[in-house]
């Protein structure tokens, strides 16, 4: 370890017979100050900066800072954070192993070993986000849709394996194993990491940044770690700290228990709620209280898993003997479990009865008062009592403009499934036939219920009670509706293994729940096409139709382009929505259905008490575990047969659409471009609040008449093996067509007209985000893109800023932005700019035709946090100024932003060196 430990704090561990060095936070303590009440979260960073002390990136001002943070709870103190390991899934892992093929042929051209271009920590890439659910309810769905993805994946899979080879200290797990959050749950995840170095064991805190915002639901096993962009994941591979300022942390004081009926997904849709009314965004979130003592460990992860929701870095859970008993269960090695055991308690971060650490500010829940919830129509931490849910659906659907009446006749719907006949009107309503049958759709009905995401699948608790609902409702005959698309996607194969120790698959299929991939598949648009005949009756008749999901996104556009609702529910609920077959009902006091006996069935008929799940996860067994993940990075024979080519450099293939090399290095053996003032930018999309990186970001499907649709089409690609945007983030071509073009973003240049369009000034044409940009590019004219509150909320989608790079954009101005996309943008050298109080695009009365400016931009002058003017020029020639405030937040971002980008920044320095 590289650290000059001024405070003399490194000490030994004897546990079972093996010494383990370790730096003291017990003797930091005796130069520092008592610690004792300090957050376990900031421990672990204290551990960290005590770790890697060098006198240059961390300094022992920078950890008495650290250990000053109990006087104020806050500190603008920046400070470098080195994580322990780096976790990827395939969507945003492709394009960082792009990014790393890149740098390794930009490191070859400029006359470096390109081998110098490896990951220094640990990297893990779990393959699961690229199934998705072409065929369902059928024992044989699981087979095709494998078949299918590596069909459609071969070529991305093969990088993959390229990169594994060719890269030290990167794993990949294969397809079809499960979701990344849960794999790293259930065997990655250590608590305590250890490393040899100098004929030393050194033991310390498991921390990690991943390139999925999910990250977090590692935090339940005690585990520090949050989600980053694939950029700055990469750099953090590359051996740079993650700079960040030293968080407030805000305390969760949970306290009593769970009412009969009473799920943990409700338990955190209610949390969720909680923290955002209560503004958490950049925090730390630390859970505490003696009601942690019966939250077993899987409750845990799931409330850590939603902090990207509630707006948190991260939901920290201290480790105590429920996370021990998790990491026995689990199959961990002895070892392992009692290191953790020893190494917590000497180090003052094992959770004892009564504890309650300092905190920035904190607020409490009785567990007992929580209702049974769900999540929507478009938000997650919008939350409905159940009860209340159907109301929420009416509101909605009062609010949405309804088209005239209009016969629509018999309508051929395209690949044959059916055929849609009847009246589109004002009604909400349409009749369509499929299979021979003829059936009613109306506003609200539920088109898809999927049991999907990592959230709730690796919650035995939750997974059980839906597996005992479904097996009371085939008892009293009840069945899934006919329009409902049903899927089961586990987070791991140790579900399917519980589910038939359990004897629950077989009722699970007969409603429709087979097995359809290990993977995030409805959450993340992976929800597959709808039957034919549904798809072109919702279209019709503009239907405002719903899906149910047990996940953790429900952003519009998301789950499905033709489903405007979307309810995120536990798995039971899920299960109880596709029996219900609409969200118009009152599942509190409505019948589901009509049993056999000719009687209504009830929601309360069915719903297992807590006894019988409790009976079910008892069979969950550690035999479980160490059976899936004996030979977890192996994958079956078709991962196996795929071809690895065998190459320091990656030899890029040109007619290849999915894998390109991309040109952001072009120019790295020169000088990195002067910082200058930005002159006549023009507008390129006016946006509201609450942009996601779903609205950004290309996601899910891809239009034939879109500008990554020509594209493919002009490559011969037929429309049928677009396959999606995510397994396409390794083609730059592909992805910049596809940035700003969601079907749901709102440019308000338009009228706020949905999709992705602008008009292209001064000509005032209408074109595509994408093919205004290129006119603009030609034009030699820089860009800027304008926002409201929460711009870049959502997923940790590197592309978002990749792609707004690409474009030409220079710099986004904001009234506030989410954590992980600011980063980004800076990492992609894009200048994030945030109005100052009471201004904003409304009060500037901007229509998206002016010229911009942005003044005070040099070398000399920039800092993080400065003021910098912003003076419009409206069409009449009137110029006004105003103030805004450059949201590059620490020296180390202001280094990467001088460079072009992080990166750029890394590879400079590795060419130079």
């Amino acid at each position: 370890m590289p650290s000059l430990d001024s405070l003399k704090t490194l000490k030994t561990l004897q546990v079972a017979g093996h010494t383990y060095h370790y730096f003291s936070l017990t003797a930091a303590a005796d130069a520092l100050g008592d610690l004792q009440r300090l957050p376990m979260s900031l421990k672990v960073l204290l551990e960290n900066l005590l770790r890697w002390e060098d006198g240059r990136s961390v300094t022992g001002d920078d950890l008495k800072a650290l250990a000053s943070w109990l006087k104020d709870r806050r500190s603008e103190r920046e400070i470098q954070y080195r994580p322990a390991r780096v976790l990827m899934q395939d969507f945003t892992g492709v394009p960082a192993v792009v990014d790393l093929a890149a740098m390794r042929a930009a490191m070859a051209k400029a006359g470096g070993d390109p081998q110098r271009i490896n990951p220094l920590s640990p990297v893990d890439l779990v393959i699961d986000h690229s199934v998705m659910v072409d065929h369902y309810a059928s024992h044989a769905a699981f087979a095709e849709n494998v078949d299918l993805e590596m069909q459609r994946n071969g070529e991305r899979y093969a990088f993959l394996r390229w990169g594994q080879s060719a890269f030290d200290n990167f794993r990949v797990v294969p397809p079809g194993t499960g979701i990344c959050h849960q794999v790293n749950l259930e065997y990655l995840g250590r608590t305590v990491w250890t490393r040899e170095e100098d004929g030393r064991t050194y033991a310390f805190p498991d921390t990690l940044v991943g390139t999925d915002s999910h990250t977090t639901m590692i935090n339940g096993l005690g585990v520090l770690g949050w989600g980053v962009g694939g950029i700055e994941a990469e750099a953090a591979m590359l051996g740079q700290p993650v700079s960040m300022l030293i968080p407030e942390v805000i305390g969760f004081k949970l306290t009593g228990k769970l009412r009969e009926g009473i799920t943990a997904t409700d338990l955190v849709l209610s949390v969720t709620q909680m923290l955002r009314n209560k503004g958490v965004v950049g925090k730390f979130v630390e859970f505490y209280g003696d009601g942690l003592a019966d939250l077993p460990l899987a409750d845990r992860a799931t409330l850590a898993n939603m902090a990207p929701e509630y707006g948190a870095t991260c939901g920290f859970f201290p480790v105590d003997e429920i996370t021990l008993d998790y990491l026995r269960l689990s199959g961990r090695p002895t070892e392992t479990v009692e290191l953790v055991e020893a190494y917590c308690k000497a180090q003052g971060l094992w959770r004892l009865p009564g504890q309650e650490p300092l905190f920035s500010d904190s607020l409490a829940l009785d567990m007992g008062e929580v209702q049974a919830s769900l999540a929507g129509p478009k938000r997650p931490q919008d939350r409905v009592a159940l009860n209340q849910v159907s109301q929420a659906f009416e509101q909605f659907i009062a609010l949405q403009p309804k088209p005239l009446a209009k016969e629509v006749g018999r309508l051929e719907s395209e690949g044959g499934g059916g055929v849609a006949v009847g009246n589109a009107n004002q009604t909400g309503a349409i009749d369509y036939t499929h299979a021979g049958q003829t059936h009613t759709l109306h506003d609200g009905a539920v088109v898809i219920a999927a049991i999907t995401s990592c959230t709730n699948t690796s919650n035995p608790s939750v997974m059980m009670a839906a597996g005992l609902l479904a097996k009371k409702a085939v008892e009293l005959g009840l069945q899934r509706k006919p329009w409902v698309k049903s899927s089961l996607a586990p987070g791991s194969k140790v579900v399917t293994e519980y589910f038939q120790a359990a004897g629950l698959t077989p009722y699970l299929d007969q409603l429709g729940f087979d097995l359809v991939g290990y993977g995030c598949t409805t959450c993340i648009g992976n929800s597959g096409p709808l039957d034919a005949a549904i798809e072109t009756a919702i279209a019709s008749a503009d239907l405002s139709v719903a899906s149910v999901l047990s996940g953790n996104r429900n952003f519009e556009g998301r789950v499905h382009p033709l489903v405007k609702t979307n309810w995120l529910a536990s798995p039971p609920l899920v299960v109880a929505y596709a029996l219900a077959g609409t969200v118009r009902t009152d599942l509190s006091q409505d019948p589901l259905g009509v049993g056999k006996d000719g009687q209504p069935v009830y929601l309360r008929d069915i719903w297992p008490s807590q006894h019988e799940v409790a009976e079910a996860v008892a069979k969950v067994d550690t035999a479980m575990f160490h059976t899936q993940y004996a030979d977890v990075f192996a994958g079956d024979a078709q991962w196996q047969a795929i071809e690895v080519p065998q190459a320091a450099t990656y030899v890029w293939q040109d007619d290849s659409t999915y894998i390109q090399h991309p040109p952001f290095f072009e120019h790295i053996d020169g000088p990195p471009p002067a910082i200058g003032d930005i002159q006549g930018a023009r507008i390129l999309a006016l946006l509201g609040d609450s942009v996601t990186t779903d609205h950004i970001s290309p996601a899910g499907n891809i239009k034939a008449d879109s500008p990554a649709g020509r594209y493919l089409r002009d490559k011969g690609v037929a429309p049928h093996d677009f396959n999606s945007y995510g397994s396409r983030r390794g083609n730059h071509e592909v992805m910049m067509r596809g940035t700003f073009a969601n079907i749901r973003i709102r440019n308000e240049m338009l009228g706020g007209e949905e999709g992705g369009n602008t008009l292209h000034i001064p000509s005032g044409e209408k074109l595509s985000i994408y093919d205004a940009a290129m006119r603009y590019q030609q034009e030699g004219t820089p860009l800027v893109v304008i926002a409201g509150q929460e711009y870049g909320t959502g997923s940790s989608r590197d592309w978002a800023a990749k792609g707004t790079n690409l474009l030409g954009i220079k710099a986004v101005l904001a009234q506030s932005f989410e954590r992980i996309h600011r980063s980004n943008l800076v990492g992609m050298g894009v200048l994030p700019l945030q109005f100052k109080a009471g201004d904003d695009r409304k009060q500037l009365g901007l229509s998206g035709r002016e010229r911009i400016d942005i003044l005070g931009l040099s070398e000399a002058t920039l800092r993080p946090g400065a003021s910098l003017q912003l003076r419009i020029t409206r069409d009449d020639g009137q110029q006004q100024q105003v103030e805004v405030l450059c949201r590059i937040d620490t020296l180390n971002e202001l280094e990467y932003f001088k460079s072009g980008g992080i990166l750029h920044y890394v590879l400079r320095q590795l060419i130079a060196a």
